[in-house]
């Protein structure tokens, strides 16, 4: 007689998109696991809960969330899984009207954004210092909220907003010469890069990738106490289509990310690739 197997259940944070859409409907079948997805829309409304509180077992995290938080010490294990990655050239924008005809435009400008922190400023900041010469603490850079991590201060070259500022009004206005966005784009406002197409094939032909945004996370003493679950959680998102890498197809995007958050001051010390993979049961390459 065939002795059933307990299932045991992890506590998700798992955004909906078309490759997680199999497992987020229970499609996607285990012996093993099941999960507990609670859903988050955006799915980065549940980064500062499993950075501050560990509050789940499985979550999505955008890629310098991770980087800042393993700099700190955090008790999260990288899974080589991509679940968001774009170009970031067309999340910069100005005004219309505004003077700004191109990157070299914005040397010594004020810069809004979001929070400091977040990964689409991250990679576009790299790619501004990279291929323009426009360090980001040569900028003055606006920000209206705190990082993910809670231990991180803005640098020296970022003010916050005061009441009443916000990202959309002061890119419109041109009070910042430009604004950067995130996934959902305003109307109203045109990119920095006058030739977006170009700027993104400069980007992808020098590294060989597109921006990673978004991976996934578990927590330690899941990885440490029962790596077999998390070897049954990539072959879950890997049923769903999620895209699925390996540790060194991702050695890449990882240095690039680690070099940038850096520069940026982002870190409070310098991560070495490997360590990004620290805690990664050795049985997920």
């Amino acid at each position: 007689m065939r002795i059933a197997l307990a299932v045991t259940t992890l506590r998700a944070a798992i955004g909906a998109y078309p490759e997680t859409a199999a497992l987020l409907e229970g499609r996607v079948g285990s012996d093993l696991l099941a999960l507990d997805n609670i859903r988050h829309t955006p799915p980065s409304k549940a980064f500062p809960a499993m950075v501050r509180q560990s509050a789940f077992e499985v979550s999505e995290m955008a890629i310098a969330t991770f980087l800042m938080a393993k700099a700190y010490g955090k008790p999260m294990v990288l899974l080589p899984v991509v679940l968001a990655e774009r170009a970031q050239e067309s999340a910069l924008l100005t005004a219309i009207d505004g003077p700004v005809r191109g990157p070299a435009d914005l040397a010594g400008a004020p810069i809004a954004v979001r929070a400091y922190s977040q990964t689409t400023g991250m990679w576009l900041r790299g790619s501004l210092a990279e291929f323009h010469g426009i360090r980001a603490d040569t900028q003055r850079w606006t920000t209206f909220e705190d990082a993910h991590v809670p231990e991180f201060m803005d640098p020296p070259w970022v003010t916050r907003g005061t009441p009443g500022q916000d990202l959309l009004a002061m890119t419109r206005s041109g009070e910042a010469a430009a604004g950067i966005f995130g996934n959902d784009l305003p109307d109203g406002l045109r990119t920095v890069f006058p030739d977006l197409e170009a700027a993104v094939a400069q980007f992808r032909d020098r590294h060989g990738f597109i921006p990673v945004n978004h991976l996934v996370v578990a927590r330690r003493d899941v990885a440490d106490a029962r790596p077999e679950l998390l070897v049954e959680v990539m072959r879950m998102l890997a049923a769903s289509g999620a895209r699925m890498h390996t540790r060194e197809s991702l050695r890449p995007a990882l240095a690039l990310a680690i070099r940038y958050c850096t520069e940026q001051g982002m870190m409070p010390r310098p991560l070495s690739v490997e360590e990004a993979w620290e805690g990664l049961p050795a049985a997920i390459q």
